[in-house]
């Protein structure tokens, strides 16, 4: 498999070696469970089934989950494993099949999906750091779309994830997204659609305002999810400024640029949500 499907371009074959997701050709799972934390549209009552794959095409330095992210933590699993572990967690009640940071793996999973049909909504959970054309082919089979857009300046990319193109890629991603899937809910969960996330960092509210006016311009009729979850996590020595949680102010101010722009559809998170105690454990809970 020679891989060119993330904007790294890296044209490996990953049957051999790895790029910089660190992946190879198979899939690498830490953590399949229920979990409660998302939005309450995507967790519902049961929680939310979430697969949580290894390895990461952006990895940010500050990453929560690094463990997996930079470390590669995980176990190695065929695709027919993969397919028992959706199932397992649809026996459990999931209210969605949520792929956490699947980008590096989307060719594959498009194939798995197209012969295994969910009964549930499958929520594709990522960077958004992303090809449009690797997006397409997975066309018809994501329900949801949970992307994040985290920098709106390149020297913040740069710095931060090694990815002076994200905003450019991300931006285009995040349309695509649209294009592919419209709202709909039921009961208050969420069925189809699109919801954007923006974990504000410290030091970084002029960004989180950029973002906001590409989304106020760009997608106005888009949920927003505003997060105030940054917690320090990694090596953070060469990034003084990330090596804290943010500020009430520093969200207030955010939030309120946000709603001052007409922003309706919004999610908006407690400052307590910064707390280790939400990152899950990658103990390999529902993968062996």
């Amino acid at each position: 498999m020679i891989c060119s499907i993330c904007p790294r371009h890296c044209n490996v074959d990953r049957d051999r070696q790895t790029g910089f997701c660190q992946s190879k050709s198979g899939f690498r799972v830490s953590r399949a469970s229920l979990h409660f934390w998302e939005e309450p549209c995507i967790s519902g009552k049961k929680g939310s089934g979430t697969v949580f794959f290894s390895g990461c095409n952006l990895r940010c330095a500050f990453c929560q989950n690094y463990e997996i992210s930079a470390e590669n933590k995980g176990v190695d699993i065929t695709d027919e494993k993969l397919i028992d572990i959706f199932e397992s967690l649809i026996a459990q009640g999931a209210e969605n099949i949520n792929l956490v940071n699947p980008s590096h793996y989307a060719d594959r999973l498009a194939s798995v999906l197209s012969r295994w049909k969910s009964p549930l909504p499958v929520v594709y959970n990522s960077s958004g750091y992303e090809e449009v054309e690797t997006l397409r082919k997975l066309k018809g089979l994501i329900n949801i779309y949970l992307p994040d857009l985290k920098y709106s300046r390149a020297d913040k990319a740069l710095r931060y994830a090694k990815a002076a193109d994200y905003f450019d890629k991300a931006s285009a991603a995040v349309l695509e997204m649209r294009r592919q899937v419209e709202d709909v809910f039921d009961g208050g969960r969420m069925k189809s659609g699109v919801i954007v996330r923006h974990l504000i960092l410290p030091q970084n509210t002029n960004s989180a305002m950029e973002i906001i006016d590409w989304l106020g311009e760009n997608l106005p009729d888009t949920y927003i999810s505003l997060m105030a979850q940054y917690v320090p996590c990694g090596d953070l020595e060469p990034l003084p400024e990330l090596n804290r949680t943010i500020t009430k102010r520093e969200y207030d101010k955010v939030v309120n640029y946000a709603i001052d722009k007409g922003m309706e559809k919004l999610f908006l998170q407690e400052l307590s949500s910064a707390d280790r105690k939400f990152i899950p454990d990658f103990d390999f809970t529902g993968v062996i």
